[in-house]
């Protein structure tokens, strides 16, 4: 039985029974029992959960990947974010390439401690992947006494204990950086999240250390702040464009691609010409980056290969055929399109 097989029966769509079997909010409780009778009486098993096989081993082998949900980066609807579901897919992959089941779990960041031992306790796992992304080294610690077979991904702690896969945030923006200097921009404004993390933190790091080596820098009134989880025309922004429109800096660097796309359509709406009158250049390389007019010029993060060695290193881990902790940092690489170019005289002239 498939989960299409159980959302015709209940006469629900296939989202409801996603949400349902994997305990997320999204459906009533009366709908949720309804849907987990179903599976239950046609004997389904959802499929990162078992192989019958593995219940009998002594060790489990089966890997949790564990998010954190809360208001900021990692929201509810975290999976519909195209960097998160394309690297997850990739876990994914290279999970059911080693012989290990992979268990997606997601659990409130407010009640850690008690979700996390909730859900081993339920059913063990031989080791977690966690994704870091908008974690305390607090909060990881707290995971880590549950479970010490850990490896957490999308940010690190270089004083913590623990296991770290991260793209090179600062090499990244260094990239993206030198790569406008080139093509002759001295005045480049700065797009930052509104809500901070490693990531985000390590990318603003890079870009002013390789402006500062050419003695430029980012005047304060071109930091300009948009939501890192929303592709749309953000009104503060767009009222700060139009305001400063004959002003504006001659190119921009996006902390990641969702706020670039925001703001080549803030741009367009504006009558501002990506990229005649203002170039764009992004962080992630996401799939969208490709589908908005111009293409995106952007920072790609290679997601398949962090996925890889996350997964790798979990798993010798757990057969301690490595007990060293390490911190494994993967380069970028910049993909150029079409939102950016030479920078000219008249380019500026024409700003003005």
């Amino acid at each position: 039985m498939k989960i299409d097989d159980i959302a015709k029966i209940a006469n629900v769509s296939k989202s409801a029974v996603s949400l349902a079997l994997n305990g997320k909010n999204g459906v009533s409780e009366q709908t949720r029992e309804k849907i987990l009778k179903i599976a239950q009486e046609h004997g389904y098993i959802p499929r990162p959960i078992i192989k019958a096989s593995q219940y009998s081993q002594s060790k489990p082998k089966i890997l949790r990947l564990v998010a954190c949900t809360n208001a900021g980066i990692v929201t509810e609807q975290y999976e519909s974010l195209p960097f998160f579901n394309e690297l997850f897919n990739s876990i994914d992959k290279h999970t059911g390439s080693s012989g290990y089941s992979l268990m997606v779990s997601s659990i409130n960041i407010e009640n850690l401690r008690d979700e996390i031992t909730r859900l081993e306790s339920e059913q063990k796992s031989a080791g977690i992947l966690l994704l870091g992304t908008n974690l305390t080294k607090e909060q990881i610690k707290t995971i880590s006494n549950v479970q010490p077979n850990l490896v957490v991904l999308d940010t690190c702690y270089e004083t913590l204990d623990t296991n770290f896969v991260v793209m090179n945030n600062l090499f990244g923006a260094y990239q993206a950086g030198e790569y406008l200097i080139k093509l002759g921009h001295k005045d480049i404004g700065y797009v930052e999240s509104n809500t901070r993390m490693y990531n985000f933190d390590m990318r603003k790091q890079g870009f002013l250390q390789i402006l500062s080596e050419h003695n430029l820098s980012v005047a304060n009134n071109d930091f300009f702040k948009l939501s890192p989880t929303d592709i749309s025309s953000q009104d503060k922004f767009k009222q700060e464009i139009q305001r400063r429109k004959k002003t504006l800096p001659t190119a921009l660097f996006c902390e990641c691609d969702y706020m670039a796309i925001s703001v080549i359509k803030t741009l367009t709406e504006l009558n501002i010409n990506v990229p005649d009158d203002i170039s764009v250049i992004g962080f992630d390389n996401i799939f969208e980056s490709k589908v908005i007019t111009p293409e995106l010029t952007t920072i790609n993060v290679k997601k398949d290969k962090i996925a890889s060695l996350a997964v790798e290193k979990l798993i010798k881990f757990i057969n301690e055929d490595e007990n060293d902790k390490s911190k494994l940092i993967v380069d970028t690489e910049l993909v150029e399109r079409g939102s950016c170019k030479v920078h000219s005289v008249t380019q500026k002239v024409a700003n003005n």
